[in-house]
């Protein structure tokens, strides 16, 4: 039985709606200061959260992410048949050192700060294949672990530019079973490589808008849908400057959603934080999604979303090399139970 149907060009619909059952999510002491404090699962107020290092601490934040989320769900680790978990990290190291731990079958990601979208819609692909009965997606980023692997060493403490965003210090973690009352994922859309040729990796939040601009358009188009047939468009993560810019290109195009968005990269932190342009990382639309917006939609507050991840593509040598950053925005459509 077709279980999966292509929707026009580029949408995946999901016919019978694979179910988030479980989710989990683990921050910082910096974005447990910000507006979502009070919303996340578990928080780490010492960056190393008591391990060796910062990469072991990030370990630590997947393992606990999907341990909340399996928690949340009354599920245990021998249950999952196959997890999809990535960071920004060479070789996913966050991923595949944090996930051994829970001996499940394992997809390693990458896709930037796109990653957590990216494993979810595959994680829903495997359920309502059949391939898996209970799948996960989980990713993490972290400030410090990103810092001295894509800008400088961190005793370095160079300034920051106006339009830099900030790496969040966090994880999050779904599970994704055909049944339950949970919110559904609907449709997804697997996003295009965008490049309008810019360079600059501490202007990320240009660099991704195109690709979000282009992602949203597909799918209205492919669904004949409007920016009224939903309660939020949730962005992660453009930042102030990357939502700026993704007005308006929409808006060139005759489509307005600013009243109905918002991004994970504005949410995360407070006006007084000194973050620049605001968040970014795979962990930052990771633990918004986990800690406030499925939580919201439990409550009623949001019915139908459309929640679009984007990825700066670029790394440390690409840059140094000059090559300008390619970007890539994910979409799905999550619906309330």
């Amino acid at each position: 039985m077709i279980m999966i149907k292509r929707i026009g060009k580029y949408t995946l619909k999901f016919l019978d709606e694979p179910k988030i059952t479980g989710f989990g999510s683990v921050a910082g002491k910096k974005e447990a200061e910000g507006p979502l404090g009070k919303n996340f699962d578990k928080i780490f107020y010492d960056p190393r959260a008591g391990q060796k290092t910062f990469e072991k601490a990030e370990i630590l934040f997947q393992q606990e992410a999907l341990t909340a989320a399996l928690g949340r769900a009354d599920r245990r680790a021998e249950d999952i048949d196959m997890v999809f978990a990535g960071d920004l990290l060479n070789q996913c190291i966050s991923s595949s050192y944090g996930m051994k731990e829970f001996r499940a079958p394992y997809f390693g990601q990458y896709g930037a700060c796109s990653t957590m979208a990216q494993s979810l819609i595959l994680a829903a692909i495997a359920v309502s294949s059949g391939a898996a009965r209970l799948s996960a997606a989980v990713t993490s980023s972290h400030f410090c672990t990103a810092e001295r692997q894509y800008r400088m060493p961190l005793e370095y403490g160079g300034q920051r530019t106006t339009t830099a965003q900030w790496t969040v210090t966090g994880a999050g973690g779904c599970l994704l079973e055909p049944q339950g009352r949970a919110p559904s994922l609907a449709a997804a859309v697997i996003g295009k490589i965008t490049d309008l040729g810019i360079k600059d990796m501490n202007n990320m939040g240009a660099a991704m808008a195109p690709a979000a601009a282009g992602t949203i358009l597909d799918f209205l188009s492919d669904s004949g849908s409007s920016v009224r047939d939903y309660d939020l468009i949730l962005t992660g993560d453009l930042g102030r400057v990357g939502s700026e810019c993704l007005y308006n290109l929409l808006e060139r195009e005759g489509v307005d959603i600013k009243g109905r968005h918002n991004d994970c990269g504005k949410m995360i932190y407070g006006e007084n934080q000194d973050v620049h342009a605001g968040g970014s990382g795979c962990g930052c639309c990771a633990s918004v999604l986990c800690s406030t917006i499925l939580p919201d939609m439990i409550s009623g507050k949001y019915k139908n979303i459309l929640f679009v991840a984007t990825g700066a593509l670029m790394s440390p040598v690409s840059s140094w090399q000059g090559s300008s950053i390619p970007a890539i925005a994910h979409l799905l459509n999550i619906q309330a139970p």
